[in-house]
């Protein structure tokens, strides 16, 4: 799979967050590549901003080799726009399936409560049963 072209803003948002999560860990361009299995031309033209279209399983390897989920690589550099995460509901579903329903409403209802209060719409996500 991969990712479509990207915009200036966001191949430079992606570079700099593989490449100062790299430096945060200490670990070389060369080693991150030998670590994920690619290139190491692939990471320096990662860090570099001259790939526009990554490749999703080269970032998925990355993202390990840099303990970071691939998920937050991709919203915080932008590549994962607002309306392709899942809302509150499905989030919590997922990423913690031994919550009992009951803290997953209470929890939706304090976030509804604080997204209120600062303006934020919490209306819009997938219909009932796409997340599942």
């Amino acid at each position: 799979m991969e990712i479509n072209e990207m915009q200036d803003h966001d191949i430079q948002q992606l570079a700099d967050a593989i490449r100062e999560r790299r430096q945060e860990l200490g670990l070389s361009a060369s080693e991150v590549a030998r670590r994920a299995d690619v290139a190491k031309g692939t990471i320096t033209r990662l860090e570099l901003g001259q790939i526009t279209s990554p490749r999703m399983d080269n970032l998925r390897s990355i993202a390990d080799v840099l303990q970071i989920p691939l998920t937050n690589l991709l919203a915080e550099s932008r590549v994962l726009r607002g309306s392709d995460l899942p809302t509150l509901q499905p989030y919590l579903r997922t990423k913690f399936k031994d919550m009992p329903e009951g803290a997953v409403r209470e929890i939706e209802e304090h976030f509804r409560d604080v997204a209120a209060r600062h303006g934020i719409d919490v209306t819009t996500g997938p219909a009932p049963g796409e997340d599942e």
